[in-house]
């Protein structure tokens, strides 16, 4: 692996490790969003917590988290396990942040970022996953698993093995930070969303 390679993957993980749905909610609340809700500093508790403005900010900073590196990548690298490698590094920011001490959110806005431009028809595939198991659910949780399961198996038809493996760690990862949520489901105390006119 080369400096430039290296320097990508470790700037990747830092602009990752970038808290928005953190810094949104103490600049706006003055109190930190892990006392709050669930006290994941993803979209979901962002939206629950502070509204739907505050949550679709934070869903659309963390979906950017995904893209930009997959994007400078693109230009730089020609080689997609580098790339994905970069991707790869900006989930698991997310997921265990170094200005958080590591602890983290669950990482599927910054996936679904990363699907979006290093391929497509990945991203299609966790839309219909997620909004499929969302109708029949309306668990966030569980639609998002559904999501990131669907990205695993069309990836890993399109693309080489290595590509596979590293799309395969990281579903796990996410899947294991879903693990309060899957307790949840299955006791039946999972919070649906459920969308009111009056927010």
């Amino acid at each position: 692996m080369s400096q430039h390679e290296a320097l990508f993957i470790i700037g990747s993980y830092l602009l990752g490790s970038i808290p928005f749905g953190f810094i949104l909610y103490y600049l706006t609340e003055k109190k930190d969003i892990r006392q709050e809700g669930s006290g994941n500093i993803g979209a979901t508790n962002v939206l629950r917590t502070k509204g739907k403005s505050a949550g679709i900010v934070t869903l659309a900073c963390d979906m950017v988290k995904g893209v930009f590196p997959i994007l400078y990548g693109l230009k730089h690298f020609d080689s997609p396990v580098i790339i994905i490698s970069g991707g790869a590094a900006v989930i698991l920011g997310h997921l265990f942040p170094l200005y958080l001490k590591f602890k983290g959110g669950k990482g599927i806005a910054s996936f679904l970022g990363v699907c979006l431009v290093f391929h497509f028809p990945s991203a299609a595939a966790f839309g219909a996953a997620f909004l499929l198991t969302f109708y029949f659910t309306r668990y966030v949780s569980a639609s998002s698993i559904a999501g990131v399961a669907a990205v695993f198996f069309v990836i890993l038809f399109t693309k080489v093995t290595e590509v596979s493996m590293i799309v395969f760690t990281v579903a796990v990862l996410i899947v294991i930070k879903h693990h309060t949520n899957i307790k949840r489901i299955i006791g039946g105390t999972e919070n649906q969303l459920i969308w009111k006119k009056n927010g």
